[in-house]
Parts: C-alpha cells; structure tokens; sequence
C-alpha cells in the first residue's frame, strides 16, 4: 500500500506532473497579482508570467515559480514596460478620441472606425509581443517585428489566443452577482492558466527558432 500511495505522489507519476504544473500556475499567479498592484507594471507582469508557462512547457524540471517569475521581470522589464507605456498611451487617446467622435456627430462618427481598427491591432499585437519579449532577447523593435511575424503566419491562432485573454474577463465582469466568486478564481490560478494555454498553443511556432534543449546525455562537465 505504501509503494502505491508513493508511485502516485512521486513527482514522475501522472497525478504528481499535474500536482507540481497546478502548483507552479498557481505559484506564478500569485507573483503576477502582486506586481501588477502599480498597475505601472502589468507590461512586465505579464511577460515573466509567460516566462515561468514556456521554462515549464519546454520541461525545465520542477521549477520554483516565484524565483523564474521574478527572473523573467527583471530580465525583461524594459521592453515590456516601454511597450506597456505605450499601450496605456493608446488606450487614453482612443478613449478620449471616441468620446469627442460621440460628442460632435456627424461625419465624425465616422472616425470611429479607424480608432476601433487601431484598437484592434493593438491588442493584436499586444497577445503575442508580450510572449515573445519572454522567449527571445532582443531590441524592442526588432521584437515588435518577430510578433507581427508570428501573427501573419497563423492570425487565427492570433484570434483564438486574443479571445481567450480577454473573453472571460469580459463575462466575469459582467456577472455582478458572483464577481467576488471570480475575483478570488482570477487572484488564485486564472491568469496563470490563461497563459499555460496561450503558452501551449504559441510553443510549437516559437520552437523552430528557439535554441534546442540538451538531453541529459549530450551535458558535459
């Protein structure tokens, strides 16, 4: 009986591989709840989030979730917090844009649609760089340019990853009666197992031109 009980819990076991992945995505999440409280540094946030999803994914053993997310944040805080910057920026001038297109009527309705079109390439973009700045060192520039990339090779991917970040955040906010319910479910492991998904479906594009890992046979001293 006690061999049993120890070949479930063993870390190699199937039940153990799900215990130590729930543990690192509710590890992470914690982390990323904390440092996205200056709000400042959700850019970041997110990016060592995805940082701690791709080292598990890509099997770097049973890793310590608070020391890889705080690696991932400070490793890659410029680009992500340049870009965050810029993002707020967009959303403040979009808002004030749609606000003033409202106020005067008319033809400036028609404005609307441009600001709604850059919106959208916004958040576009915004679902893969972030991602990306986790996986690869590199200029901002040059990394906006590796996004777009990735997003011109499979835009549906792009919709499927964008629908999953922002749809449920959409629904729970607008179910007010069981909000704190979802407040607590978001703070404990959603935003991590959000990104474990996104993650697990940009992995197999990010692989080809990421560096191959060594089998333990191929590790010299």
């Amino acid at each position: 009986m006690g061999r049993f009980i120890n070949s479930i819990l063993n870390n190699d076991s199937v039940f153990g591989q799900i215990m130590t992945r729930c543990g690192i995505i509710i590890g992470a999440n914690l982390m990323f709840c904390i440092f996205c409280l200056p709000v400042i540094t959700i850019g970041p946030s997110v990016t060592a989030l995805y940082h701690v999803m791709f080292k598990t994914l890509r099997g770097d053993g049973v890793l310590n979730p608070f020391k890889e997310f705080w690696i991932g944040f400070r490793n890659n805080f410029k680009q992500s917090v340049l870009y965050w910057l810029f993002v707020i920026v967009i959303a403040v001038i979009a808002f004030l844009d749609l606000r003033f297109a409202n106020y005067m009527g008319g033809i400036m309705n028609y404005f609307r649609y441009g600001i709604y079109a850059i919106v959208i390439a916004v958040i576009a973009l915004t679902a893969y760089l972030f991602p990306v700045i986790a996986c690869f060192a590199d200029t901002l520039p040059a990394l906006i340019r590796n996004a777009i990339f990735f997003i011109a090779r499979n835009p549906f991917k792009m919709l499927l990853i964008a629908a999953v970040d922002l749809v449920p955040l959409y629904f729970c906010y607008m179910d007010v009666q069981r909000l704190p319910l979802w407040g607590f479910l978001w703070v404990t492991f959603g935003f991590g197992a959000v990104a474990m998904f996104g993650a697990n479906l940009m992995l197999k594009d990010f692989s080809k031109f990421l560096p191959e890992k060594k089998r333990p046979d191929q590790i010299t001293e």
